[in-house]
């Protein structure tokens, strides 16, 4: 109980009496202070302080169903001179090219996590972890070793499905992704730096993440420390389920800096019931391309706030087309499904069955309207993507558009792409924003289409050739 000093003129008597519910104070002046009664309500009870969870239970009974995950492959060396690599876009290529070694082949290994899912061998792990893998190895943590076939990959999502043979395994439980909380406790077990079944603990940072190029999974993002390794391994809600596959992180280090995320458990389950079922992972389709709505764009279009997925093009032919789905539209709901940000559209059309009937609420002109689209099916091409995650700025780096009827005028030109923003191979390049984009590899470019049907049968490297100012140059890009 709290008691505070009281100050008045004369003598000063406190006295306290217990009540029901709280207590009364009657504070009682000798002097020239008259009698003053006044009763306060108790204050409210502080939180309970909570304790961090302790994981050592969980780890005794899913670690050994986590497993170690080896691989040795081979790449291609590039055919090398004594003058180093050359790009066959240098003018000196030609040349130089008497001169070069053979081409070659390197040996590399890996390694990553994984989990057993069912008794008879299923384990899962990330698609990159196995990428190049000649032969795979899973070591589980009683010593034994048993070679594993790959039974799929699936790189968009970045999962994939492994069997060994072996019978009564033991496995984990799995959770439901979608009912995890922000804030709440999460355990990682994998193998970082080779560094067998270790655990590590955190926090849940956000959901529904959308990372650059990774348009279709709706990343759970953590603070648990995981580093190269962990990849492929589970992460665990406080009950023991596991919520997620511990993929990636953000590091300018290479090492843990306080950005790690997970493929979300019941994007992975779908994924591998898919490839356990067909060898491949279909996913629906709209062809459209998004942009997030700003404040400022919510107030041009009429919208009460910053909401929704704002199309920014219609692909020809494609299902949102056929719809009647317009640039200009911002797409609210998808079958009731509310669409807050551009990032959470694509993983929604993924997930719908190719041929399936579904309800677009867009809001046109000031006004609501609903339309109905059959869902195409994705080989490829857009399900509903940002401008950030189309095909073009995928390899190449680069966010484009068609030149308008005056900027064509004004370059000088018939056709062409505006640059608008760069990144990656592009920016290494020394590709700018304003440039304008005229052929790739010697054939013009008219439309993104275009850009990408090229891109599609394009090699290692290709030759941009591009307008700048008055003059013009040719720009080899090395696409990695």
């Amino acid at each position: 109980m709290r008691m505070s000093k009281l100050k008045g003129v004369g003598l000063s008597l406190l006295v306290i009496f217990a009540a029901v519910g709280g207590y009364t104070i009657r504070d009682v002046h000798l002097g020239p202070m008259r009698a003053v009664a006044s009763e306060q309500a108790a204050p409210p009870a502080p939180p309970p302080r909570l304790a961090p969870p302790d994981f050592s239970a969980i780890v005794r009974q899913y670690g050994p169903a986590v497993v170690n995950v080896s691989i040795t492959g081979t790449v291609k060396t590039p055919q090398m001179t004594p003058f180093g690599q050359l790009d066959p876009n240098d003018p000196l290529y030609q040349f130089f090219r008497r001169f070069q070694m053979p081409q070659g082949e390197q040996m590399i290994r890996g390694l990553g996590s994984g989990f057993i899912v069912k008794s008879d061998g299923v384990i899962l792990t990330n698609a990159h972890v196995v990428t190049n893998a000649s032969e795979v190895t899973v070591k589980l943590t009683d010593g034994r070793e048993f070679k594993a076939k790959v039974l799929g990959v699936d790189k968009p999502t970045d999962i994939a499905v492994l069997k060994i043979d072996a019978k009564g395994l033991p496995t984990v439980e799995l959770g439901d992704s979608s009912s995890v909380e922000v804030g709440q406790w999460v355990l990682a077990i994998g193998e970082p730096f080779g560094f067998e079944n270790s655990a590590s603990a955190g926090i849940v940072s956000a959901k529904a993440r959308s990372l650059p190029n990774e348009g279709y999974v709706p990343f759970l993002q953590t603070d648990v420390p995981v580093n190269p390794g962990n990849s492929g391994g589970p992460l665990f809600d406080s009950s023991g389920k596991v919520i997620g596959v511990n993929s990636q992180i953000y590091t300018n280090s290479g090492g843990y800096q306080g950005l790690s995320f997970a493929i979300p458990i019941n994007v992975a389950m779908k994924v591998e019931g898919q490839l356990a079922a067909h060898g491949k992972v279909t996913r629906g389709r709209l062809g459209v391309t998004i942009q997030d709505v700003t404040q400022d764009l919510a107030e041009s279009f009429g919208l009460k706030k910053p909401t929704g997925a704002l199309v920014s093009s219609v692909e020809n032919g494609s299902p949102a087309a056929k719809a009647g789905v317009e640039p200009g539209d911002v797409i609210l709901k998808l079958d009731n499904n509310e669409v807050a940000h551009s990032s959470d559209l694509p993983p929604m059309v993924s997930d719908l069955a190719p041929g399936s009937k579904a309800e677009l609420e867009l809001w046109r002109k000031g006004a609501d309207r609903t339309v109905e689209v059959t869902i195409g099916e994705n080989e490829g091409s857009k399900v509903a993507s940002s401008n950030d995650n189309d095909s073009a700025r995928g390899r190449l780096g680069l966010a484009v558009r068609p030149l308008t009827p005056d900027e064509r005028r004004q370059a000088g030109v018939g056709a062409g792409l505006l640059v608008e923003q760069v990144t990656g191979p592009a920016a290494k390049a020394g590709i700018e924003p304003g440039d304008v984009v005229l052929s790739l590899n010697g054939t013009p470019v008219k439309d993104v289409d275009a850009m990408r049907g090229l891109l599609a049968h394009a090699g290692k490297h290709v030759a941009l050739l591009v307008k700048r100012g008055d003059g013009r140059l040719f720009v080899p890009v090395d696409l990695g």
